[in-house]
């Protein structure tokens, strides 16, 4: 009985030590609540590489897998070959399948940078960092869930804000923290959440919008119970990425999704 159990633990020492030493312990059916994972990290040769792929989200969800979610360098230049060779060690292995589902519902159904290129001669720039869970203090400490894009000209109602994707509007009206805000549930699932704006397109609840359809405009709104209070901090767009875990919604890093869509601008006249 004894050398029963002594040898059921070394079996089972074993296997997670294989799993471990494999990286195959960082696939799991809650990966996707991971740190690592919530960040989306990547460097600049793959953001190029998949900026021609026909499956982004597959490609990135192996990368991220490969790589330790981006603490350890790819070892090889990624090509057709490496992602295939990539996909035959970790497709099919438990928690593969839901994964892959988060990874291209927060990658395959984006198209457009939010804020579009302007047609005419001046040009309106904007900027953004990575910010993620940066700390806020409004409202009580936190972490910051979005990335801003900032308006180099400070001027609320200028800026078109275009959705990202085609989806449902499940939310439109004011928050306290986010100001005048929509959130749209595009087909994989993602919600993808625009806030501070300073007023709204014909856009209701409910009503479907393609990629590129114009949502408003950048505003300055928000950090007040008061609805329509301006002024509290600079004209920018909120960007918000969100995802569904069973019964629980987990932020994600939007910030490499938009240096992945930022050559991705549709032209308007501002």
């Amino acid at each position: 009985m004894l050398l029963n159990l002594l040898l059921a633990l070394f079996l089972t020492i074993g296997i997670h030590e294989v799993l471990t030493i494999g990286g195959f312990a960082r696939l799991n059916e809650d990966t996707v609540t991971s740190d690592g994972f919530r960040r989306q990290t990547l460097n600049e040769e793959f953001l190029n590489y998949i900026q021609n792929t026909k499956d982004p989200g597959k490609d990135l969800g192996l990368y991220l897998l490969e790589t330790d979610f981006g603490k350890k360098p790819l070892k090889t230049v990624p090509d057709k070959q490496v992602l295939y060779e990539m996909e035959k060690k970790w497709a099919g292995r438990e928690g593969w399948d839901a994964y892959l589902a988060q990874c291209r519902g927060i990658w395959n159904d984006v198209r457009y940078f939010p804020i579009p290129e302007p047609a005419g001669s001046k040009d309106y720039g904007t900027s953004f960092v990575d910010s993620w869970m940066f700390e806020r203090s409004y409202g009580g400490k936190r972490g910051h869930e979005g990335t801003d894009i900032m308006a180099e000209e400070n001027t609320r109602g200028l800026y078109p804000v275009v959705s990202m994707t085609d989806g449902v509007v499940r939310h439109k009206g004011w928050l306290e923290q986010g100001g005048w805000r929509l959130g749209i549930v595009a087909p994989g699932g993602t919600y993808f959440y625009y806030a501070h704006m300073d007023s709204y397109a014909d856009i209701e609840e409910g009503d479907t919008v393609r990629a590129g359809d114009l949502l408003g405009y950048m505003g300055d709104t928000g950090y007040s119970k008061t609805e329509g209070t301006t002024g509290n901090f600079p004209v920018h767009l909120h960007v918000g990425i969100y995802i569904f875990h069973g019964e629980e919604e987990i932020s994600v890093n939007p910030y490499w999704v938009l240096k992945y869509l930022e050559n991705r601008k549709i032209k308007c006249v501002y």
